[in-house]
């Protein structure tokens, strides 16, 4: 009984009482914990090197995404690499390459939405990188484009196309360094290859047109894009090459070097030996290089891949396999597959696609222009081509455009929901003119005769097309042209080019014509002018339609004006390159229109900029004759200052040559330049204001227009500086002009008619008026002319309301201060040369009739003609007159304090004139 208690004891259980805690187990896990904050600061920091956006994700993680598996995060990496880089540009430069290698990778993407985004991605880097940039890894953008441009699948295909459109508009050059892989990419995007029937040797395969009915578009269309793509692509080929194209009137690009300028040459720069003379070949600005080698070019040395399509081999290549396809791709769109019953009507995708492979053509044509065997070349395309252009090509000829109107219910073709109307608009013409210009390039002169059926054809098109009066376009005209003048070339007789001039004339009569259209047209006549000016020096017979074109030019360029600068520049081009070459009908026409041309108010002459005006001063050396009413408005565009003064010194120039004074060995055309109407310019210029602008300034009083003087009876009136040195740049011409005259003496007498009829009796004379005569009478003046006394006195006037001006000038008045040296320098050379001119002056000089306040001035000027050197041996036989003046002088301010001034008139005086024996100082006389 007891083992068995022991044993319950040692297993017994514990009783648990209400309200009491479990006690708790020897072996019970204790579940408690405590937490704490672990701060780590430099984690939570962003990236200060690599920029995040507003997922945090930087640069790294994102290209990391672009290999994931799931298209829905190479999606998102490449929008959000797109936002990165649009906040933070710089990122792009640090990490070109990996951002070119991984957006270029997944081109070829299977998912559609990554493709697209990674077109949208590369559209936005070629904005920001700069293509000598990406020019490193462009061979790897290069070839993941072929891959994508080859790949098995439609939409990576179709996408491929929208990636090559953003490379072709950003990196055109870098693009067309691979032109060989990508035609071939091209090719095979349309076509497959098939062992050709004709050869059992696989040497050669022919390509075929490729049909995929998977596409989401038709088989047409597709080719369409395609060729859209290729054409563009050929562009830019064509434009990246160097060659020089000549084919008549082609598209000429605005480029630097496309336009010559002309070489400005100084010959007093050559004749003082500071400028070397350099020769340049052919007339053009090219310098001459006398060497016997010759540089290899770049492109020999590399291979037939590396040369593209600048190697003929690899031109021809292209041509044969691209050609057929063109044709086949013509013959599926042209009128007789698609609609026989309208006849050369087509539908607008048939026209897209057929002015495509028309294009092709034309850029192809063009490039075989480019190598140095062209006459070659054409005649193996011809050989081989002709003969299927006149058979798929002409047969339609010419193609116009099949519209679909949906009309209304109301409508008279109830029955039909869509009719059928012929396109009265133009945008089937380029067609047409592509056409033109590729067949024309076949023909020849040695192949009219075989040809002439064709050529009729595309001569009737030209003609009426030109005719009809429809408004075109700057670049169908300029095919329009190109063809015209490849047609002329073809066949040069007077019949047939005659009516092509006509047609192309009647487009240029036309109202409101674009000034493209217009600027072609000039280019067209002034290169038809002067290829019948070479050919009719041997055989004169012009053509009377472009004698009347160019005998409607100065008219046209006397009511353009300034309308339009730079038309107004091509015809006056394009009238001083005939008048060079004595065409009779323009410079008879420029002879009647001359007076408006060179209308001082609203002639062209002086509303044009200075390089035009330039020109039309030019052309009056070959104006048949000068008369006076010409000359007078020559002269007033000379003095009013709205064309420069160097192109108002040329001006005078070309008429001195034009004049019988210009000691010409050969006898000069008769009645070119009256010499009484030559002199009359020289003097109307000489005088810089007409006879009622001086009538009008004699009303005109008191400051600060108007410098008089109590001594003297002339009154300055004072001109703008602008003027004025305008003015004296002409007078210095005037003046050596009239120096060349061989007769000085008789020169000098009608220079000095013309003053004391026009200029003697007024009281208000210009300042520049009156130091320019002086100027003139220093210049002619020598021991054989004499002047009569009017004349001396009224340079007598002259010369002391100059100085007197000069004299009480302020010192802050800096727009007359520049005159002084001028005027001073005439006065001086005046009263030295004419001794009689200083003693008339100092006779004027009656100090008691002016006041007081000119006295000092009076003083000040006796004082500056004592101590100048020239004048000094006249004052000292003027000496009794200096000392009757400060006598007078002396016995106006008797009685007050003596000045300062009054005391240097007095030094000067004892010093230059008092000391000489001929007479006692004024000193001792007065005191």
């Amino acid at each position: 009984m007891t083992k068995k208690r022991k044993h319950q004891e040692d297993f017994q259980k514990v009783k648990l009482k209400v309200g009491k805690k479990k006690p708790k187990l020897e072996n019970a896990t204790d579940t408690t914990f405590k937490t704490k904050a672990i701060q780590i600061p430099e984690q939570l920091k962003e990236d200060g090197v690599l920029p995040t956006q507003n997922r945090k994700l930087n640069i790294k993680d994102l290209l990391s995404q672009m290999h994931h598996y799931s298209p829905g995060i190479k999606h998102n990496a490449l929008l959000g690499l797109k936002d990165l880089l649009s906040q933070y540009p710089f990122v792009i430069d640090a990490h070109l390459s990996n951002i070119i290698s991984e957006v270029a990778a997944v081109f070829t993407d299977k998912d559609s939405g990554v493709r697209g985004a990674a077109v949208h991605l590369l559209q936005f880097l070629a904005s920001k990188i700069r293509a000598e940039q990406i020019a490193p890894f462009f061979p790897l953008v290069s070839a993941h484009l072929s891959s994508a441009m080859t790949h098995i699948s439609e939409g990576i295909q179709e996408d491929s196309l929208k990636v090559l459109d953003v490379l072709l508009e950003a990196y055109p050059a870098l693009l067309t360094d691979r032109s060989i892989i990508l035609l071939k990419n091209f090719v095979e995007l349309i076509s497959h290859q098939q062992l050709s029937k004709r050869l059992k040797s696989r040497e050669k395969l022919s390509w075929m047109l490729s049909v995929n009915p998977n596409r989401r578009v038709t088989s047409q269309q597709w080719r369409l894009n395609v060729l859209t793509r290729l054409k563009k692509f050929l562009q830019a080929v064509v434009d990246g090459s160097s060659g020089i194209e000549d084919e008549g009137l082609q598209e000429q690009k605005d480029s630097p070097h496309s336009v010559r300028n002309p070489v400005c040459i100084s010959w007093k720069v050559h004749a003082n030996n500071q400028q070397h003379i350099q020769l340049f070949e052919n007339g053009g600005l090219q310098p001459k290089i006398n060497s016997s080698f010759r540089l290899r070019s770049l492109v020999s040395v590399m291979d037939s891949a590396e040369k593209g399509l600048s190697s003929a081999e690899n031109l021809k290549g292209f041509i044969e396999i691209i050609i057929p396809l063109l044709i086949e791709c013509w013959i599926e769109a042209s009128p007789a597959q698609s609609a026989p019953i309208l006849g050369n009507l087509l539908e607008s995708e048939s026209q897209q696609l057929m002015q495509q492979v028309l294009s092709i053509i034309h850029l192809l044509w063009k490039l075989t222009k480019r190598h140095d065997e062209t006459y070659k070349m054409e005649l193996w395309l011809r050989m081989n081509y002709l003969v299927d252009f006149k058979h798929y090509f002409m047969r339609h000829f010419p193609y116009s455009l099949q519209e679909t109107v949906k009309h209304k219910k109301k409508d008279s073709c109830k029955g039909n929901k869509y009719c059928v109307t012929s396109s009265n608009s133009v945008d089937h013409l380029l067609l047409n003119l592509t056409l033109c210009d590729i067949m024309v390039s076949l023909a020849s002169t040695a192949t009219l005769q075989m040809d002439s059926g064709w050529l009729d054809m595309i001569r009737k098109f030209v003609t009426d097309t030109l005719q009809d009066g429809s408004k075109l376009n700057s670049k169908q005209v300029n095919r329009l042209l190109g063809v015209t003048w490849r047609l002329m070339q073809i066949q040069q007789s007077k019949v047939a080019t005659e009516p092509l001039i006509k047609a192309v004339y009647t487009l240029y009569q036309q109202r409101n014509l674009l000034f493209p259209v217009r600027t072609l047209l000039l280019k067209f006549f002034s290169r038809v002018y002067q290829k019948e000016d070479l050919r009719t020096q041997r055989i004169r017979s012009r053509s009377k339609v472009l004698s009347r074109w160019l005998a409607g030019l100065p008219q046209q360029l006397a009511l353009l004006g300034l309308k339009n600068p730079e038309l107004s520049n091509q015809l006056i081009d394009i009238i001083h390159s005939a008048a060079s070459r004595s065409n009779k009908e323009l410079l008879q026409s420029l002879q009647a229109t001359a007076a408006r041309i060179y209308d001082p108010l609203e002639g062209a002459l002086v509303l044009l900029p200075a390089e035009a005006q330039r020109r039309l001063v030019q052309l009056v050396y070959f104006l048949p004759c000068l008369p006076t009413s010409l000359l007078a408005c020559l002269s007033r565009c000379c003095i009013m200052g709205r064309m420069s003064s160097d192109l108002a010194a040329m001006l005078i120039g070309i008429l001195h040559m034009r004049s019988s004074f210009a000691g010409w060995k050969c006898q000069v055309q008769d009645n070119s330049v009256n010499d009484v109407d030559y002199f009359s310019f020289l003097f109307s210029t000489l005088i810089g204001f007409s006879r009622q602008e001086l009538t009008d300034l004699q009303g005109i009083r008191g400051k600060p227009h108007i410098s008089q003087t109590q001594l003297s009876p002339v009154r300055l009136y004072l001109t703008d500086l602008d003027q004025f040195l305008h003015h004296w740049a002409v007078t210095e011409m005037i003046c050596h002009s009239l120096s060349t005259i061989p007769s000085q003496s008789q020169c000098f007498d009608i220079l000095q008619t013309g003053i004391c009829k026009y200029l003697v009796g007024l009281v208000v004379i210009p300042d520049s008026t009156a130091g320019s005569v002086l100027c003139a009478i220093n210049k002619l003046l020598d021991q054989a002319c004499i002047l009569s006394e009017n004349l001396h006195k009224f340079l007598a006037s002259c010369c002391y309301s100059l100085l007197y001006f000069l004299l009480t000038l302020d010192k802050e008045d800096a727009e007359h201060v520049q005159k002084r040296d001028m005027l001073w320098g005439s006065c001086i050379s005046a009263l030295a040369l004419l001794p009689r001119l200083l003693r008339l002056m100092l006779q004027s000089l009656q100090v008691s009739r002016i006041c007081r306040e000119e006295l000092p001035v009076v003083a000040q000027l006796l004082r500056l003609l004592m101590q100048h050197g020239q004048l000094r041996s006249h004052m000292i036989t003027n000496e009794f007159l200096v000392q009757q003046i400060i006598k007078d002088i002396m016995t106006l301010k008797s009685g007050e304090v003596q000045e300062q001034w009054l005391t240097d008139l007095h030094y000067c005086f004892n010093i230059y004139l008092a000391s000489h024996p001929q007479g006692p100082g004024p000193i001792n006389a007065v005191y």
